[in-house]
């Protein structure tokens, strides 16, 4: 039976974005490449490491904030470089101290510092303790089913699985695992960590998720502003398939012209 699929705002915790590329901020060489990139990918939702970045809590350094303004952008905290859900906690209430309020974050608790890798017990403790703290949370985790599961049914507004390891650019490395997660999920799943490429984002999309967060396959691109717009591309042309649906796989060949009516 064929899928007939139209589509659909991205919304998360009530907001409603038009583009479904959320872009990260680290990495670049100024504040200038970060604005321009930024620009170029046509992202709305932008993610901020508060431990690693200004936001207004060092006055009289620079400001990520001059460059993108709370005022154009969803600004989405996150907690890079948090161990623990202490600390993670800890940093999601300075951010909505910075930010007037502000309570949409982006929950990441890291195992160790060779792989990134989520602690996933301790990401379990921060988001029961955030969302009982009015806080919209995304969160960061492994691609274990059933882990986005938990984080879902307990009030998770978006699950983010990892595609591979964040900054390795290898692209998605479980994708079986990703679509058992996309079939049970409840909430928006997007793809967090691993992109390299506009190939990579598009595989994404095509395989059903809402969006997909990146900030090294733009950084560390040779011409970081060129690459985000062709990310912004990417996500709409995998947008696209996903609503087109693909043609099935086949094992042998089969003709694009019919062969009924053939001259003789």
């Amino acid at each position: 039976m064929s899928i007939v699929r139209s589509d659909k705002p991205f919304t998360v915790a009530g907001r409603t974005f038009q583009s479904r590329l959320l872009v990260g901020t680290g990495k670049y060489r100024d504040l200038e490449e970060t604005r321009l990139a930024i620009e170029a990918s046509g992202a709305e939702i932008v993610t901020v490491a508060v431990r690693r970045t200004n936001i207004g809590q060092n006055p009289g350094e620079p400001n990520l904030l001059d460059v993108v303004p709370p005022s154009r952008y969803t600004i989405l905290p996150n907690t890079a470089g948090c161990y623990d859900a202490t600390e993670a906690v800890r940093t999601c209430r300075l951010a909505r101290e910075l930010l007037d309020g502000h309570n949409l974050v982006k929950l990441e608790v890291l195992a160790d510092q060779k792989t990134l890798f989520p602690n996933v017990i301790e990401t379990l403790k921060a988001a029961e303790v955030l969302i009982k703290d009015g806080f919209d949370v995304m969160v960061y985790t492994s691609d274990d089913p059933i882990i986005a599961r938990q984080l879902g049914e307990m009030g998770c507004c978006a699950v983010m699985p990892l595609a591979g390891l964040i900054g390795t650019g290898l692209g998605i490395c479980n994708p079986y695992n990703l679509q058992i997660i996309l079939e049970e999920a409840k909430v928006p799943v997007l793809v967090d960590a691993g992109v390299g490429t506009a190939s990579d984002a598009t595989i994404a999309m095509e395989l059903g998720c809402e969006a997909v967060l990146m900030n090294s396959a733009i950084a560390h691109a040779q011409n970081p502003v060129q690459m985000a717009e062709a990310m912004k591309h990417a996500i709409i042309a995998g947008r696209l398939a996903w609503l087109a649906g693909r043609m099935p796989k086949k094992l042998y060949a089969s003709a694009s012209s019919p062969l009924d009516g053939l001259i003789k």
